[in-house]
Formats: structure tokens, sequence, C-alpha cells
């Protein structure tokens, strides 16, 4: 099970939580010496120690750390989504973070496209995928077979094929990897049979209309395809990942999705 974090105070759009300094020098003595350092100028960006912090404070693995436009800001992308941090780890940001300039940008998106798209690419001979014979745009999409948006956008898969939009599903079972008993989910062991089906695109179908699946065990990537999707950003299904990276979370109606796609 994943833990979950709430942060009490509220900044613009997005929650702060500020670490007690009682809390904070109890965990001094087991953040490396670099800490105490970067600690002294809270402007110098220490990736190594900040991610220790974070590691020591709250248990969250860094797999990334970027600078931010923000002064003293850093971009944390985690094995439990995406974060922000100041450069000495006393303040841990959860939410969005956004530039209020000539337009209003979100400020992790530049970074988590790029990511997106690299991530994607190791799961390239891992997808199941329903392509468009006369294909004019390619989208990626995790999804889950419980999921009432995910089974209505695949009942309408003709229609989006019809517009020349090749469907790629990545695995994303909203129930976790395992339940509070430690147990493999339900979900995750559905999808596992449906990717370590023979005919992976015709187990999908049947899966999201309801029918049985028979179940199977094989070295299918669902858990490495869910972990990904928390790095970089997926809380929900459908999500839908377009080719130049940007996520588009919900829903999407063949029409509506083909005149986005038209104008990305």
């Amino acid at each position: 099970m994943y833990k979950t974090f709430f942060f009490s105070v509220a900044l613009a759009t997005f929650s702060l939580a500020l670490f007690t300094q009682g809390a904070h020098a109890e965990g001094q003595a087991n953040v490396p010496a670099t800490l105490a350092k970067t600690a002294s100028d809270p402007s110098v960006l220490d990736v190594e120690a900040l991610k220790a912090k974070i590691n020591s404070s709250l248990g969250l693995t860094v797999v990334k750390v970027e600078a931010t436009p923000v002064p003293g800001i850093a971009l944390l992308i985690t094995n439990q989504g995406l974060f922000y941090a100041s450069y000495n780890g006393d303040f841990f940001i959860q939410g969005k973070v956004y530039s209020l300039g000539s337009t209003v940008t979100d400020l992790a998106e530049e970074s988590l496209a790029k990511i997106r798209l690299e991530g994607i690419e190791n799961f390239k001979d891992d997808m199941i995928v329903y392509k468009a014979e006369n294909e004019k745009y390619v989208v990626t999409v995790f999804t889950d077979i419980t999921c009432g948006y995910c089974r209505k956008m695949h009942e309408q898969m003709s229609d989006y094929n019809e517009r020349g939009i090749t469907f790629r599903y990545l695995a994303y079972p909203r129930s976790g990897i395992k339940d509070r008993m430690g147990n493999l989910s339900q979900g995750f062991k559905d999808l596992r049979s449906v990717w370590c089906s023979d005919d992976t695109a015709k187990a999908l179908t049947k899966a999201k209309a309801g029918s049985g699946i028979p179940y199977r065990i094989c070295d299918a990537p669902i858990e490495a395809q869910f972990d990904f999707g928390r790095q970089i950003g997926v809380n929900g299904t459908p999500a839908i990942i377009l080719s130049n990276g940007m996520m588009i979370p919900g829903y999407q109606p063949p029409a509506q999705l083909e005149e986005l796609l038209k104008n990305t």
C-alpha cells in the first residue's frame, strides 16, 4: 500500500507543509553531511542531499530532480508522483505550480512531457494496440478494466480508428498492485491475465465488455506500467498521452479528441 500525505497550509493553487523544528532536528542525524552545507545556503541545489532528505523524512524515492523558475524550489519526480520542495528540503509542496506571465503555464508540464515520452518508449513492445488503418494520430492511454469511462471509450474504438486515431494501451490498475492485506489486487490480476493472453487485443475487448477473463500468469509489466503512470502524474483512468507528451486526463469523445489532436 502507498503512503498518503496530507499538507494543511494552502499556497495559491497548491499545498505547502512545513516540518516542525523538532522533527527536523530529530532526523538531522540521519541526513548526509552534504545537507548541512546545503541548508546553510538554501539557494544551492544539492540533488543527492535533497533526495536523501526526502527519503529519510517521507520514505519517498526521488527518481529525478529539476530546478524550476521559482527561486529555491525544485521539481521532484518520485515513485508516488510529482511534488516540489525547497532546495534544502525544509519545505515539501504537493500540488501544481503555475507561472502567471502572459499566459498561465503549468511549470511541470515541459519536464513531464519529456519524461513521459522517454518512459513510453520503454514499453513500446508491451502495449495493447488498436491501430487505425489510415493512421494520422497516435495516443497512449492508461486504462483499467473496471473504469466506466475506459469501457465507454473502448466501445467507440471503431470510431476513433476511423478518424485515424491509433490507441496504444498501458495498464493502470486503479486499486493498486496490492490490497490492504498485502495480496495482489483483483485489478492487477485481471490486467495481468489480459496482458498474458495469446490475443491481448481481443482479451481486453472482452474484459471491458464484462466477459470473464481466463486467469493467466506471465511476466507482464503491469506493475512497471503502473509505477510509471504514478511518476508522470496519472491518478485516474483513462489518462491520454499525446505524441508531444501532453497528458489529457479523462474521457474524450471521438470527435472531441480528433479536434484536440488537430490543434496540438
